[in-house]
């Protein structure tokens, strides 16, 4: 029989046991059950992570095998992700976690990462549609050879240097929060969000480059690249164009291809084969872009919503 309950914080065990969940479902699927913000609020669970997620828990016979986390940072647009052990799909598990977590929430919208059939039958039984699609491409594309990169070529009146942390984190964030004024997940950063950044593991402030403006001073424009280390869904270490802005006041100057081009050249000096991006599925001109440096769709997250 099924259990089920909200918690806001678990025991040092409950948390074993979620994270052994989530990386049962890795592996079964080739892609993550959450993305990178919900990752973080797994590693913080045991501590009580942020006072605005809560997680569910669903249990069988004492055994979890069922696990959501609800983001209601945002009243009007609570987000949901949720894993189902591979071993219990198809039993009404991935059913009752969703009826659980529309009692709690029934604004929530539910991203499925991969695009799983499973995820899209939930979705239709819930009343959600198909609202948004976030692309993963990979360079090379698969099965391919990458091609070679082309050569980077800086506009004139800019100098592209690295991060310094402690000095450069405020133009950072004006120009992400004007680039990305539009979009759901990367608008509103502040200081104490790129500070995160830097607390991760995988943060180097020579992979995170910066477009700056010679005459002026100012800050044009930026790409954090990323390396993820080896796990469940990475057979080996692969790069990330984890973001890359610029500022509206200076678009049409070349400033994104540069950038782009600035850290692909950083990361194949570091010995990396593959990297992978990801781009909203509506966003043609940004799609075009990368397809011409050799990049192409290699999976899909979907958002479902009412």
């Amino acid at each position: 029989m099924l259990e089920s309950r909200w918690v806001a914080t678990v025991t040092p065990q409950e948390a074993q046991d979620v994270h052994a969940l989530v990386a049962a479902v890795a592996a079964a699927d080739g892609v993550d059950a959450y993305a990178e913000p919900a990752r973080r609020d797994l590693d913080a669970i045991v501590d009580g992570g942020r006072p605005t997620t809560r997680h569910l828990l669903v249990s069988d016979g004492g055994d979890l095998v069922g696990h959501a986390l609800l983001d209601g940072e945002n009243l009007d647009d609570p987000v949901a992700e949720l894993s189902v052990h591979p071993a219990h799909r198809r039993r009404g598990v991935g059913a009752a976690v969703v009826d659980a977590v529309l009692e709690e929430s029934p604004l929530a919208r539910f991203w499925a990462h991969g695009d799983h059939p499973g995820a899209a039958r939930l979705a239709e039984r819930a009343g959600r549609r198909r609202a948004r699609e976030l692309w993963r491409m990979r360079r090379p594309a698969p099965g391919h050879e990458a091609p070679p990169l082309p050569a980077l070529v800086v506009p004139d009146g800019v100098a592209i240097r690295p991060l310094r942390v402690g000095q450069d984190e405020d133009a950072v964030v004006a120009v992400n929060n004007r680039a990305f004024s539009w979009h759901p997940e990367q608008s509103g950063w502040t200081t104490d969000d790129v500070a995160a950044i830097e607390a991760e593991s995988w943060f180097d402030a020579d992979g995170v480059l910066l477009a700056w403006d010679t005459a002026s001073g100012d800050l044009l424009g930026f790409h954090f690249t990323k390396v993820h280390a080896v796990s469940e869904t990475v057979p080996e270490p692969l790069g990330e164009v984890y973001v890359v802005g610029v500022d509206p006041g200076a678009q049409g100057r070349g400033l994104g291809r540069a950038l782009t081009l600035a850290g692909l050249h950083h990361l194949g000096d570091r010995g990396l084969r593959t990297t992978i991006l990801y781009v909203e599925g509506d966003n043609a001109p940004a799609i075009a872009t990368y397809r011409r440096l050799g990049f192409e769709r290699d999976a899909v997250d979907v958002s479902y919503q009412r």
